[in-house]
């Protein structure tokens, strides 16, 4: 990919990181099956006039994946000279590695492009944007049915009521600009219930949020990247996994991210609407199931309730249940 440096080597079983400057794609080696941690845990200083969303997109992530990381720091006035957590590793989701892959309560992206001949083969992941409150991004497989460069945005009429509602009435179509938020490249999936797209905006600010009215919303240098990637026909998977296990090099990872609304937040809870103790030790025995390994459980405990997006190891190391 043009730009792209490698950073710097990592264990084997981990993967190799290749990043371009901030804000274009992050690019991983995949790691084989059976592993499943990619990136490197990372760590920056703010400077005076830095911002997290600042921060954020500078290094390939979004606003509330960024905040969870770094729970009581001043979003909007880090600080100069402020230590920053980075994000940048993560677990691959628990399906298939094929085509899209979306989870919403990670609000991140993860694509799967098909090997090349004589290459090893790579997943590219962004931070996105998501449904709020009553306008739940839908669950389930779906396909990329098509592409369009500087979209016509043409606001669904229950969306257009909302606007005029608020006095912000909007007209029947908005033209490519930058008004458009579409932004330049917008990809539409084949879910019958609506007008679902993978875009851009021309509010950058707002991706990793969840603020969109269904569709998922990217970065502009984002989706660019991607739209020339993904071909039409791409098999797109949307999970709602807040709770999240993976291992690597025999060690379990537990990751916890913040739910999604309370209606479209039916699978598993955390905060306030937790899985519990006991849900997350079943999570815990079912993923040790052919891997024994003891758990840290005071740290599992801690890491669901802070949720803070972050891969924690979770097993005792060299120890093994008799």
């Amino acid at each position: 990919m043009k730009g792209l440096k490698i950073l710097r080597p990592v264990p084997c079983c981990v993967c190799l990181l290749l990043t371009a400057v901030a804000g274009q794609a992050e690019e991983y080696v995949l790691p084989p099956a059976g592993h499943d941690l990619i990136g490197l845990p990372e760590q920056t200083v703010a400077r005076f006039e830095d911002t997290l969303p600042d921060i954020a997109r500078r290094y390939g992530l979004g606003f509330e994946e960024i905040s969870a990381a770094n729970p009581g720091l001043d979003p909007w006035l880090p600080g100069e000279g402020k230590p920053v957590v980075l994000p940048t590793q993560h677990l691959l989701p628990r399906v298939r590695r094929e085509g899209i892959v979306i989870n919403l309560p990670e609000q991140r992206l993860y694509y799967f492009p098909r090997p090349v001949p004589g290459r090893e083969p790579v997943v590219i992941s962004h931070p996105i944007s998501v449904g709020q409150m009553d306008w739940e991004t839908p669950l389930g497989a779906t396909t990329v049915v098509s592409k369009r460069r500087k979209p016509v945005w043409y606001p669904p009429e229950s969306i257009r009521r909302q606007h005029a509602e608020e006095g912000r009435p909007l007209p029947a179509a908005v033209p490519p600009g930058p008004d458009n938020p579409l932004g330049e490249y917008a990809m539409r999936l084949g879910i019958p219930s609506g007008a679902y797209l993978i875009h851009g905006t021309n509010r950058p600010v707002g991706v990793g949020m969840q603020i969109t009215h269904g569709c998922i919303r990217m970065y502009p240098e984002n989706i660019e990247s991607l739209f020339e990637r993904v071909p039409v026909g791409t098999r797109v998977t949307i999970l709602n996994e807040p709770v999240q296990t993976g291992w690597v090099n025999g060690v379990l990872y537990l990751e916890v991210h913040p739910p999604m609304s309370p209606a479209l937040d039916t699978a598993q809870h955390v905060g306030e609407h937790t899985v519990g103790l006991t849900g997350l030790t079943r999570m815990l025995v079912e993923a040790t199931r052919e891997r024994p390994v003891r758990i840290n459980w005071p740290l599992a405990e801690r890491t669901l309730l802070e949720a803070r997006g972050v891969p924690v190891a979770v097993s005792l190391p060299g120890i093994t249940p008799r």
